[in-house]
């Protein structure tokens, strides 16, 4: 592990010892950075989103972490006695740390799924409309005419890209929530 202060972070992050610093951090498993400040938080998750091309997460629970937050790709805000402004300037929210683990690898890996299985669908529907219109085009000269009202266009669409996603969202888990939380493993099947 690397546990490293704000001075000894301020010398770290400049750009003659910045790679070096993130070729050490690379091989710890964890890296603490205590008594940093926010713009050096927000720095750290810069450096290594830009040079190790990796998707980054912040998790912070107050004021000072909203620069950090905003900095990263995936923000969670923990909700707390310090107030709600991490909160409003992230993409998740959790009431407690603990109910971190079930957002990552439960909520993650549901998520992945169903944008994989929604992609899939709204190919399949819009390819299937396109090929409906391209064969009645041979039925009716390629004269430009319309096979359906527009009406029916509307309501297709309405019809076909609405209910889907809501019925998705509430009923699709591939797997169990205890499954995922027993083998997290399951989490990069859906990457």
């Amino acid at each position: 592990g690397l546990v490293i202060d704000g001075r000894t972070l301020a010398y770290a992050l400049e750009p003659t010892l910045e790679d070096k610093f993130l070729s050490l951090a690379k091989r710890c498993r964890s890296v603490l950075c205590c008594r940093a400040t926010p713009l050096q938080k927000s720095m750290v998750v810069k450096l290594v989103r830009d040079k190790l091309k990796a998707m980054t997460l912040a998790i912070g629970d107050g004021a000072n972490d909203v620069s950090m937050i905003q900095v990263a790709d995936v923000g969670v805000g923990i909700s707390g006695q310090e107030g709600m402004q991490a909160v409003m300037a992230s993409d998740f929210a959790i009431p407690r740390f603990r109910h971190l683990e079930k957002l990552l690898l439960v909520h993650g890996h549901w998520c992945y799924s169903r944008l994989a299985n929604m992609v899939l669908y709204f190919f399949y529907k819009n390819a299937m409309f396109v090929a409906l219109l391209f064969w009645y085009q041979f039925y009716c000269g390629f004269s430009g005419s319309s096979m359906v009202d527009q009406w029916y266009l509307i309501f297709f669409n309405l019809l076909f890209s609405s209910l889907p996603q809501l019925i998705t969202g509430v009923l699709d888990k591939d797997v169990p929530a205890e499954m995922l939380i027993a083998v997290p493993q399951l989490y990069k099947s859906g990457q």
